[in-house]
């Protein structure tokens, strides 16, 4: 099934709506969020990507980062999301958005206006394995040098988002 993405003006004006590799290709600002899931202690959760992925394959993310359908709002996106992902559902809390643009490789670029959601989550995953390779939870300390350490491991946007996100906590 073709995926599209809602491309937007910088003020999140709906521009139009285009078929999701295209946009990648041509780098334009289309709209996105990102869930950031942690557990009990504090940990956050990371998910594997597929290898089948047809860009950053089997690296490291953030628990569910995609893109809203035309006329669902962000947080139904996120929802819908985690669900198809991860096979649960979490009561979620956006905390900011900002713009960014990163190339991830293979002549694909994301360039977004992303809505970022946290939420806290202690039970078990139904992964689509489709989606998800794995999932595991991490301090932020561990992850900051794991990312230092092995920064080809995690995709490009979660390493921006990660470091947006440590500026608003």
């Amino acid at each position: 099934m073709e995926e599209f993405v809602v491309l937007v003006d910088p003020h999140d004006n709906m521009l139009g709506v285009m078929e999701k590799q295209q946009a990648h290709v041509n780098g334009l600002l289309h709209r996105a969020f990102s869930v950031f899931l942690f557990n009990e202690k504090g940990e956050m959760l990371l998910q594997k990507r597929a290898s089948k992925k047809y860009h950053s394959p089997s690296q490291w993310t953030n628990a569910v980062c995609s893109h809203p359908r035309k006329g669902e709002s962000y947080l139904e996106g996120a929802k819908r999301r985690v669900k198809e992902e991860l096979g649960i559902e979490v009561e979620l809390t956006e905390k900011f958005n900002f713009i960014y643009k990163a190339d991830v490789g293979g002549g694909l670029w994301e360039h977004e206006l992303d809505h970022v959601f946290i939420g806290n989550y202690n039970a078990n995953f139904n992964l689509n394995l489709n989606e998800v390779e794995e999932v595991r939870y991490i301090s932020i300390e561990q992850l900051d040098q794991e990312i230092s350490e092995n920064p080809e491991n995690f995709t490009e946007w979660f390493k921006i988002i990660l470091e947006e996100y440590k500026h608003h906590f």
